[in-house]
């Protein structure tokens, strides 16, 4: 299995270690050519506002976002759940989003970087125990869809969502070094 992890900027490196431990045999994807021969496809953490500029100056944006239309998975990571969000707050007026999943998501709702920090979630269908979460600069959602699946919750604010062939957390789970969320993703493509 192909899957994709988007280079362009943020924590791609770490995405692809964990696929590869799992079996997966992970791409860098920095081309449109690339999303070709694709299983499925991670949007990392990094800057969302600078990453969304970058999938515009790579002519990556409307490639990928056909793919992604068209039944792509998608496991969207901090920035990643922004870019795949339906609306963003907080975000600048020409910043682009993929609309794939019927989320409002808060840009940097937790606060700043010196505000971040670690969490144990319980994750529903994730076996186990408890997932240890790492939220830097992370967003919220706001509100969700009726066809949305809320996994995980920290202060009430959902922070792992399913809604079809997609998910989207709002923590970096490539940075925990536990696999269960790569795993348990792989399972649904």
């Amino acid at each position: 299995m192909k899957v994709g992890i988007l280079a362009l900027q943020g924590a791609s490196r770490e995405h692809a270690q964990a696929f590869a431990e799992l079996g997966a045999e992970p791409v860098l994807v920095r081309s449109p050519e690339q999303l070709a021969s694709l299983d499925a496809i991670v949007l990392p953490g990094g800057e969302s506002t600078t990453m969304s500029m970058l999938l515009e100056s790579s002519r990556l944006f409307e490639p990928l976002a056909e793919r992604i239309e068209d039944g792509l998975p998608a496991l969207g990571t901090c920035a990643g759940m922004i870019l795949l969000a339906a609306e963003v707050l907080d975000g600048r007026p020409d910043q682009r989003c993929f609309g794939a999943v019927d989320l409002v998501v808060r840009r940097n709702a937790f606060g700043r970087q010196v505000d971040s920090f670690e969490a144990e979630l319980d994750v529903r269908d994730l076996a186990g125990g408890a997932f240890p979460a790492v939220f830097i600069r992370a967003p919220f959602v706001e509100s969700a869809g009726d066809a949305v699946d809320v996994l995980a919750s920290v202060d009430g604010h959902p922070v792992l969502c399913r809604q079809g062939a997609i998910t989207a957390a709002a923590f970096h789970p490539e940075l925990s070094g536990d696999l269960r969320l790569h795993e348990l993703f792989l399972k649904g493509v």
